[in-house]
């Protein structure tokens, strides 16, 4: 169960690393905006018009398994890491998924032509360094979780620990010091000016 809470954590960043990849495939293949345009409208991208509320669902997903693993962290439960080759392997796999998958909605037939298209081998490379992405940003997000639940550990130690109560440090006192000559001190104000001793 921890693993799957590891996965759900992963799972969106993968996603939307795969998609940003996704975009930047078909804005370096197809570098008009009108022909990029007519190019994703009849390759059957029209669910793209729902990507907003696909984010939406998967960060709410992203927040409450981070939220289940800081809790699991804080009860003693170690989180799981998940293996590198993953984060290469899942989101190339879903791109090319993706791209037969929106050929064969569109078009019907399965589209054996989708990968001698030029969109697909630059989205293919792009998978590597926006896998690598989404793996440090996984990991960070699991570092972050462990940290937060040491600090709430931590916390709930300090409130029920018997400590003594905090004292306020002693303030230091102003001292003076008394003159070591008073009867020059006390005619001082008395004496003639300087000038009229010469």
């Amino acid at each position: 169960m921890r693993r799957v809470l590891t996965w759900f954590v992963a799972l969106p960043v993968m996603v939307v690393g795969s998609q940003v990849a996704h975009g930047v495939a078909y804005w370096w293949a197809y570098p008009q905006a009108d022909l990029r345009a007519s190019v994703l409208v009849t390759s059957g991208h029209g669910y793209l018009a729902y990507a907003p509320a696909a984010l939406g669902f998967l960060l709410a997903v992203q927040a409450v398994a981070f939220g289940v693993d800081v809790a699991d962290a804080v009860r003693g439960r170690r989180l799981r890491n998940l293996p590198p080759w993953a984060f290469l392997l899942i989101p190339s796999v879903g791109f090319t998924l993706q791209e037969y998958l929106e050929r064969f909605f569109a078009a019907g037939v399965f589209p054996w032509w989708a990968a001698l298209e030029p969109s697909f081998w630059r989205g293919l490379i792009l998978q590597l360094p926006l896998g690598l992405l989404a793996f440090l940003i996984a990991r960070l997000l699991l570092r972050t979780a462990s940290i937060a639940a040491r600090v709430i550990e931590g916390l709930r130690r300090g409130r029920h620990s018997r400590r003594r109560p905090w004292i306020l440090p002693r303030l230091p006192v102003l001292l003076i010091l008394p003159r070591l000559t008073p009867l020059a001190g006390a005619a001082a104000g008395r004496a003639p000016p300087p000038f009229a001793r010469l």
